[in-house]
């Protein structure tokens, strides 16, 4: 099994769980009987292959302990002793990490046992199920097995037995889960962290004599440095973006003709009813191996590979190279947002461009087969991320590659949520359909806090508004699963506010434009940020255009928009010091980042600028002459250095097992970055007045 990492996720945990049975309770003097274990597979139980061995401790069996779990000398007798047995366990469990109840007795007996036999105690990163329990539910009454497993309604069958115990202790971590999501604890850095705060539990541990089940973090060492290029740049900067199309009726001697003539190596293929199919310089040649030069006169209805594998002109490079290597093809088409073939990318357009396991994430995310896949797959997001941080990838540009991975999980979980009511016997989609995201990940601009942030726009009629609702529902409740949270504002589709038809998303807006009030801003904050991840693109397309025309004539939704920005000043005190909440931390959302993607959002809507991204907003208005360019350019920099200091310290937050946040520690902050980041929060003083200035200029 692979080492831990710390962000991996508690739902596809891969995990020994274990126990054991021995001659006593008390560490110092009991010798071990029994070890039984299982392992969990992706967060699955492997029922088919544990693990159990008796063990003979070299010493009689008292009678109290025999009456417990029903061992005697007898059953003993012929078994191996610790040196073999233990070589056996090590051998099942290898560097996973071990999950046990009251595990710090069993690791006590372990390391006893190892020491007299001059043999190390294991190294691996444990959990304990007793001290989850406490945090989950710390008013219950009692946290044994017994108590635990009535509580959360789990069968008991064959106690006192190593291997039953082992069985029954891993059906209460995974029966555990939704409550330590409940409490935001996801992976399992934040389960050791959140272990490490029951400090009177530890203490009765420690005055046992038992090990205590929380291990310091362990380093992963440097950091791999990988090839950042395809994390910087999208498909659209390589591909060639004028694709060359022939109809099925050509033959594939004109398809050849047309490869040599203009230096290609494939030629895409259109069929009757929009479906297009590729041949590729490979298909010429495997044809008139095959055949002969006969096979020139065949039409290219019956060569070409269909349907056409594509990726989006706007993703990042890495997920093409990912698609590529895990259908183990040389081409692929490129689709604009609404799904239409603009070019071609192919092997030579990446080549000198290396894929890893890093750059296989978007696709361990476009294949993954249950929720856990799909965890374990948001779950090394923080890793990549962590590596193109040391490889100097800005911290704008790893925003870009969590939002896309955002939009890829949302997709995923639409697609999902559709089996989900087909097998529940609602039906497929009863219209066309459209998934958004919206805020951050619509912007491109998500660093490691999300939460959920998504709508749905369908083409049907109000009796399928309880189809899309329920589809909504399970949407979001898969994405929470597998990490991330359901929003605290209800902005989700699961929500009647978030969900509707075309129409009722007119209405919405002509609402927001005609007669905006207060309590409308948080809403159209985040709605005009949005991006479409999945379904009908030309519906989300309408629907932004409609949005934007109506903005860009309401006056009185973007100068409301624009007052937020009054009640925001820069958290810097007398004399330029940060101001800092009692733990030393400043909210760099709130107290930077915030008057400059609300300032950007303000003036792209008021002046009809269609961009999304803040970087690319204020690009515009300096192309516009909207604003002096010098106060502008200032923004553009001073959000670089607000998302470096935001995203290093989540990244050092996650490293430690503590939730990230948008707060980041002033006295971590190197001097050069404090100068810095003072400056860029002096530099956003003048933004709302400035904003205000702008607003209908021109």
């Amino acid at each position: 099994m692979p080492a831990l990492i710390t962000n991996d996720p508690l739902l596809a945990l891969d995990a020994v769980v274990f126990d054991t049975e021995t001659t006593g309770l008390d560490p110092a003097q009991a010798r071990l009987l029994q070890i039984g274990a299982v392992r969990l597979v992706a967060g699955h139980p492997d029922e088919d292959a544990p693990f159990e061995i008796k063990v003979n401790p070299g010493a009689p069996i008292p009678p109290a302990s025999s009456a417990i779990h029903g061992l005697r000398d007898s059953d003993v007798a012929d078994a191996p002793a610790f040196p073999e047995a233990y070589a056996g366990f090590r051998a099942f469990a290898g560097e996973a990490v071990l999950i046990g109840h009251n595990i710090g007795f069993d690791l006590a007996i372990l390391a006893r046992e190892g020491k007299l036999a001059g043999l190390p105690p294991p190294a691996n990163r444990v959990l304990d199920t007793r001290l989850l329990a406490e945090f989950c539910f710390p008013r219950l009454g009692g946290f044994t097995l017994d108590a635990l497993a009535s509580h959360l309604g789990l069968a008991v069958t064959g106690r006192h037995d190593a291997l039953a115990d082992a069985r029954l202790t891993a059906r209460l971590f995974l029966a555990l889960l939704p409550a330590l999501r409940e409490k935001s604890i996801r992976t399992f850095g934040e389960a050791e962290a959140a272990c490490r705060q029951l400090t009177h539990a530890l203490e009765g541990y420690a005055r046992a004599g038992w090990v205590e089940p929380v291990r310091p973090t362990v380093s992963e060492g440097a950091l791999a440095r990988i090839d950042a290029y395809p994390f910087r740049h999208r498909v659209k900067e390589i591909a060639s973006l004028s694709p060359v199309i022939l109809p099925s009726t050509a033959t594939l001697g004109d398809a050849t003709e047309r490869m040599a003539k203009q230096g290609i190596s494939s030629v895409f293929v259109g069929f009757e009813g929009g479906e297009t199919g590729i041949v590729t310089e490979r298909d010429v040649i495997r044809q008139i191996g095959t055949n002969g030069p006969a096979t020139l006169a065949k039409p290219l209805s019956i060569i070409a590979t269909r349907p056409l594998l594509t990726v989006p002109a706007e993703a990042f490079i890495y997920r093409a190279i990912g698609r590529m290597e895990r259908r183990q093809i040389r081409h692929l088409g490129v689709v604009d947002e609404e799904g239409r073939l603009v070019g071609a990318l192919s092997a030579r357009d990446l080549l000198r461009l290396r894929a890893s396991d890093a750059l296989a994430l978007g696709d361990a995310i476009d294949t993954a087969n249950t929720p856990a896949d799909l965890a374990r797959a948001w779950g090394r997001l923080p890793g990549v991320i962590a590596r193109l941080r040391v490889e100097g990838v800005s911290a704008t540009d790893c925003a870009g590659v969590i939002s896309r991975e955002i939009g890829a999980l949302t997709r995923r979980s639409a697609l999902e949520a559709e089996k989900q009511l087909e097998s529940r016997g609602l039906g497929p989609a009863p219209a066309c359909y459209a998934t958004l995201v919206l805020g951050s990940a619509g912007r491109g601009e998500s660093l490691l806090v999300p939460d959920q942030d998504n709508a749905t726009i369908h083409a049907g009629m109000a009796e399928n508004e309880a189809w899309f609702l329920a589809h909504g529902v399970a949407m979001t409740e898969l994405l929470h699963e597998i990490g991330i949270p359901l929003c605290k504002g209800g902005v989700m589709a699961s929500n009647p506010a978030w969900n509707g038809h075309a129409e009722a998303w007119l209405n919405r807006i002509r609402s927001w434009t005609e007669t905006t009030t207060p309590d409308d801003l948080l809403a159209v904050d985040i709605f005009y940020d949005f991006r479409a991840v999945h379904g009908d693109a030309g519906l989300a397309a309408a629907l932004a255009s409609e949005a934007r025309s109506r903005a860009h004539g309401s006056r009185a939704m973007v100068k409301l928009l624009a007052e937020q920005l009054g009640h925001w000043s820069p958290p810097l005190g007398l004399f330029g010091r940060f101001r800092t909440e009692e733990d030393g931390r400043i909210d760099l959302k709130k107290g930077g980042l915030f008057p400059i993607v609300a300032s950007a959002r303000c003036l792209a809507l008021s002046h009809g600028i269609p961009a999304r991204n803040t970087a690319e907003r204020l690009a515009a208005l300096r192309a516009g002459k909207i604003g002096a360019d010098s106060d502008l350019s200032a923004m553009q920099r001073a959000q670089a250095v607000l998302m470096e200091c935001i995203l290093d310290q989540q990244l050092a937050d996650i490293a430690k097992g503590q939730p990230p946040s948008s707060r980041v520690e002033v006295s971590s902050l190197g001097p050069e970055q404090r100068e810095a980041l003072k400056e860029a929060l002096k530099s956003l003083s003048a933004v709302p007045e400035m904003t205000q200035d702008l607003l209908f200029s021109g």
